[in-house]
């Protein structure tokens, strides 16, 4: 239907306007982009010249002016079976159609040879989605082949490419998860997923494209964007025009990328393709995407996601001739072109040659140049793994950071860094570090190591406003429930005494309701909740205060996950930076074993050249020096790093380092379970669902574990009710938990509070009621209510001693996360000290061991 000519005036009105405020280089809202994506004539003409200007400022602040990139590379398709059923594909198939289900070894590594000889330097692995979930036959033949799953088998063929020819691997494997990138990671410098679209309507309703098809599902896409981000994963996606979506929805697909790659910078290039018509498919009536159609949402893309972000389009998608047109709407790259394979996706569309499409770019006036599989600026840690530099020097030109032309690959090693942990060296900690042991400095790579704190901050402030908003409409609506770190009056009202009375009767069995009622209460109704959680305490380990005498052992500070609330982690470059070798691990622990120590406690962080054996190894330095000591070691962090090192499923590294000696892990790196609040307090932590897993996993070969919760940042107390729940849920399964640790947020040093993010630590009212309430949530599940004297103080754990805490935790005789953080409170503690502590709260104090049992009798010298 044809507009009235008062709404063709008004539309002409909004597109000037819309095209105004993007040539001024003002920020586009959604409804100003969609304006834009239907430009036509004179406005998509001035909307691809206002694209290209913002192009070419990108280029000339990556240091690359006047440059087009492109990857020479070969098609691997490892599989063409997929589990989704997409109404446009003619790659995907059944198993009838093709003489196996996957590419054998030799088939892979004869194509990647024979690209490798014409120059190509990267290898493309393309292959549907999980087919061993839909296909029997593709179940069979990796049962046959030795694999547990697709992406295994991917794995696998990444590095028999990067041994035996050289080339890079770049895997667009479908879907996911959060450890399957952290597995592919070291086998490849880049990976990527089409996003496509964020319309829900094409996932959802019968009859469109991506109806039937699990892994299209837009929130589990995007999710894999953003997990990708935050595992330091060089990424590539993009999205698929004309397959249905409208133009709202293209502009919210559009702004989906851009919230992604502002907030992790992980996005290193986004493809914009147009949909083309294939026969056999269920969309083989639909029409082509009209090129303006393609021009505008390439030029829209290139505005919205700003300079930074590379964006591409497939050159065989067009003719040669309107090439052209895709660099004048803003394109700097072309993407993977292969002098050898075809475009397994698009097969009737071939590749144009190499040299045509330079002149191209020539008349265009730019150069084109060739690139590796990672741009320039994502050839460095952490994005880069340390196993692949050795790949990546010798096909890169290092005055540029894109490819030598006239390199040639050949195979090299892929394997852990020579020489073990011991390898990496020792740098002692010296710089930056005040009076106290505490650091004065932030780690040199802050404003680029955890994202873009400014998105954090517009996220947080966010989400504020809408608790305060829900905190307001329950008030109105006479809610009883207090809001999130609100106060309640002095008088105990009804509400309070009904929860509070609960609490006596049935403590476990608390509403959500009713905990969250009784986690914000001060005054009087405080002082009751201690007193309930204290007579749960007497009548369920007495009144000893226990303590624990070990050592904590950071064997290294490097990492690279970037916890945004972490002042301990530093690079490998940094003054500050250190790691200790396997002797003097073992030193330390057997000068703990001779002063009393039952107990060492190891954890780092993920140093990049970590190799996957030194955790066992780690172990054995305590063991062979000290075999009585209990080591009490690594974070579900750790262990999944170690799991991906060793290429060992997650049970079968914790049997290794059980093997090896270990005999309980710390519940560490929880933080708070609950991944909206993770991810603004990480970037590449793991999930909630992954510390559950390796928590579960542990309990079930014999582990037993602590468990903690750091509180007191960018949480409210209903992240603390639920959190809870979950750890609750946890020992109902397993029943591995040992403690529950309550860890009060540190915020002088840390990255997250020096940007202006999290607030300065919980008060001394919610650290009374978050240490009663675990004792009551817990209580029939867990027995120890453990509280740490390094982030309260003595004062602090007296008070909490009185209200549902039994454990006063350990010696540690030197602690180095917390004095970094800013802790006031020391890194040592005697027994006379503990013993001081619990004598100040009325109670007598007992040593135990790790698990809380009674301690062999010996000397214990120093801390005696």
């Amino acid at each position: 239907m044809a507009p009235s000519e008062s709404n063709t005036a008004e539309f002409s009105t909004a597109m000037r306007r819309a095209l105004k405020r993007a040539d001024d280089g003002k920020t586009l809202d959604p409804v100003e982009a969609e304006i834009l994506l239907g430009a036509s004539g004179d406005a998509l003409t001035a909307l691809m010249a206002t694209a290209a200007r913002v192009r070419d400022q990108g280029l000339a602040d990556a240091g690359r002016s006047g440059i087009i990139t492109y990857s020479k590379k070969v098609f691997i398709p490892l599989t063409r079976l997929c589990r989704d059923r997409c109404h446009y594909c003619t790659f995907a198939t059944t198993p009838g159609r093709v003489h196996a289900p996957y590419l054998s070894p030799d088939e892979v590594l004869e194509i990647a040879r024979q690209g490798a000889a014409l120059g190509c330097k990267e290898a493309l692995f393309t292959l549907g989605d999980a087919p061993e979930d839909r296909w029997d036959a593709a179940r069979q033949w990796l049962e046959e082949a030795g694999y547990d799953s697709t992406l295994d088998y991917v794995r696998a063929m990444a590095i028999r490419v990067l041994e035996e020819t050289g080339l890079l691997p770049h895997l667009n494997p479908g879907v996911m998860s959060w450890q399957d990138l952290q597995r592919l990671k070291p086998v490849a410098p880049s990976m990527g997923m089409m996003l496509e679209t964020t319309s829900r309507r094409l996932f959802e309703e019968k009859g469109q494209p991506h109806f039937g098809s699990p892994d299209k599902d837009p929130a589990i896409r995007l999710r894999v964007l953003e997990d990708a981000g935050r595992s330091n994963v060089p990424f590539t996606t993009g999205l698929l025009i004309g397959i249905g979506e409208n133009l709202v929805e293209r502009a919210d697909s559009i702004f989906a990328l851009r919230r992604v790659a502002r907030q992790y910078n992980g996005i290193q290039e986004v493809i914009i393709q147009g949909f083309r018509v294939k026969p056999d498919t269920a969309m083989r009536n639909d029409a082509d995407v009209p090129l303006d159609e393609w021009l505008a949402a390439i030029a829209v893309t290139r505005i919205v996601l700003g300079p930074r972000v590379r964006v591409q389009a497939p050159p065989n998608l067009v003719d040669l001739a309107e090439c052209r047109a895709l660099l004048d709407a803003g394109v700097d790259d072309f993407g993977g072109v292969s002098p050898l394979t075809p475009d397994h996706v698009n097969p009737e569309r071939p590749w144009p040659q190499i040299d045509d499409l330079a002149k191209v770019t020539a008349d265009a006036g730019f150069v084109l140049r060739e690139r590796l599989t990672a741009h320039p600026e994502y050839l460095r840690e952490p994005w880069l793994d340390p196993r692949l530099i050795s790949h990546v020097e010798a096909l890169l030109d290092p005055a540029t950071g894109l490819a030598d032309e006239s390199a040639m690959p050949a195979g090299l090693p892929w394997q852990e860094p020579d020489g073990g942990w011991d390898s990496v060296g020792r740098t002692d900690l010296h710089t930056a570090i005040d009076t106290e042991g505490r650091r004065t400095e932030t780690r040199s790579d802050f404003d680029a190591a955890y994202g873009d704190w400014d998105v954090l901050r517009e996220d947080v402030a966010a989400r504020r406003a809408a608790e305060a908003a829900a905190a307001e409409g329950a008030a109105a609506a006479g809610d009883a429930l207090t809001p999130p770190g609100a106060t309640s009056p002095e008088r105990i009202s009804a509400e309070v005494k009904a929860a509070l009375a609960a609490a006596e009767r049935d403590p476990a069995g608390l509403s959500d309701a009713q905990a969250l009622t009784l986690m914000t209460v001060t005054g009087p109704a405080l002082d009751q909740l201690a007193r309930i959680a204290d007579n749960l305490r007497k009548a369920t380990v007495g009144d000893d205060v226990t303590y624990v005498v070990n050592r904590n052992i950071n064997f290294t500070n490097v990492c690279y996950t970037g916890c945004r609330f972490c002042a301990f982690a530093q690079r490998r470059t940094d003054a500050d930076a250190y790691s200790l070798s396997m002797d003097e691990v073992g030193q330390r622990a057997e000068e703990a074993w001779v002063i009393g120590a039952t107990e060492v406690c190891m954890q780092g962080g993920i140093h990049p050249d970590l190799p996957g054996t030194a955790y066992a190894d780690l172990v054995r330095a305590v063991k062979d020096r000290v075999p009585e000591m209990h080591v009490h070691a690594y974070s579900p962090m750790e262990i999944v790093n170690g799991s991906v090192r060793t290429g060992l499923s997650i049970e079968e590294f914790l049997i290794s380092v059980k093997e090896a000696g270990l005999d309980s892990i710390p519940g560490t790196a929880a933080e708070i379970l609950d991944d909206d609040v993770r991810w603004i307090l990480t970037k590449g932590k793991l999930p909630t669902a992954s510390w559950i897993e390796v928590i579960s996993t542990a309990h079930k070969v014999g582990l037993p574990s602590s468990s903690t919760m750091m509180y007191g940042h960018v949480d409210a107390p209903h992240h603390w009710v639920q959190h809870l729940r979950t750890i609750a849920a946890v020992q109902d399964q397993t029943g591995g938990f040992t403690e529950f640790v309550l860890l009060p947020f540190i915020h002088q040093n840390s990255p997250i509070y020096l940007a202006g993010v999290a607030r300065p630590g919980p008060t001394y009212d919610e650290n009374r009621a978050v240490h009663a309430m675990s004792r009551i949530m817990l209580h029939g599940r867990i027995d120890n209510i453990q509280c740490s004297w390094v982030k309260l103080g003595v004062d602090g754990c007296v008070a909490v001693l009185n209200g549902g805490v039994n454990d006063i935790g350990g010696t540690l005789m030197e602690e180095t996360i917390s004095r970094m953080a800013g802790s006031k409170h020391g890194s040592r503690k005697s027994i006379a000290e503990l013993t001081a502590m619990a004598t100040a709260a009325g109670r007598p104090a007992r040593q135990r061991t790790t698990t809380y049992g009674d301690v062999p009798a010996r000397p214990s010298l120093e801390l005696a």
